[in-house]
């Protein structure tokens, strides 16, 4: 017998492809993106980074020194169109330019977006000064979340959180529950609440939340979907997840 060799056709990849770095003990964030985008022409690509307990800065510090590696195993050596990088406190502790940095050194050219600007970026196009806002941290955490509103020039009407130091533990939050806590927030005043962290089950409530409180409801994973799509140029006509996800 005499083997054959036959020369091999590739398809071509035409759908913008996304990089989504997800935390290891993450349960929510990889399903509230294909939830968003399931019937999109969009490939998504994931890739988890160690992280670590309790939660606090130097831990989150910790986990974004990761991110060059991590970046570089999603499709590696080929072209990613944006790179998300799902966690809001973690953006915050380590900063915005360190993350980008770290990033595009693994995959240049790629846009590069998270939980924390993209929040920032969504409040702001919808004119939105006065939040208030919820956490699951521990208060040590939820204090410095708070702080990079205010330095962002938003006021904060009312603050709640949970006090949990184990990320994995914010995953297991029941969301029936969460809705009720956020119902019941003492909104001051605010336009709007933003809920943090990627690791939250919020995003299916929102729509709800803002139909019942009659004002616009932010969260990171909802921000981050929503500035992900305007990144590699995909309109949001998404129903079902608030008013941010109808905008563009």
């Amino acid at each position: 017998m005499k083997s054959i060799k036959i020369s091999p056709k590739f398809k071509k990849f035409k759908n913008p492809k996304i990089g989504l770095i997800v935390l290891a003990s993450d349960y929510i964030i990889e399903k509230d993106f294909q939830t968003v985008i399931k019937n999109k022409n969009i490939d998504l690509f994931v890739n988890r980074i160690e992280s670590y307990n309790p939660l606090t800065k130097k831990n989150l510090v910790k986990m974004a020194n990761k991110i060059s590696k991590v970046t570089k195993d999603i499709l590696p050596g080929e072209k990613v169109d944006c790179i998300a990088y799902a966690c809001t406190s973690g953006t915050i502790a380590a900063g915005y330019n360190s993350i980008k940095t770290k990033v595009l050194k693994a995959k240049p050219n790629c846009k590069v977006t998270t939980p924390s600007t993209s929040s920032i970026i969504a409040l702001r196009k919808h004119k939105i000064k006065k939040i208030a806002l919820f956490t699951p941290y521990p208060k040590k955490l939820n204090d410095q979340v708070l702080e990079y509103f205010k330095k962002n020039n938003f006021i904060i009407t009312s603050n709640s959180y949970f006090d949990i130091s184990s990320d994995i533990n914010i995953g297991k939050v029941n969301k029936k529950y969460l809705y009720k806590v956020l119902l019941n927030m003492n909104l001051n005043g605010a336009q709007a609440i933003f809920i943090s962290c990627t690791a939250l089950p919020a995003l299916s409530i929102i729509d709800k939340l803002e139909k019942k409180l009659g004002i616009m409801v932010f969260s990171s994973n909802q921000t981050l979907i929503w500035d992900t799509l305007q990144n590699i140029g995909k309109k949001n006509n998404v129903k079902g997840f608030g008013k941010l996800m109808r905008t563009n």
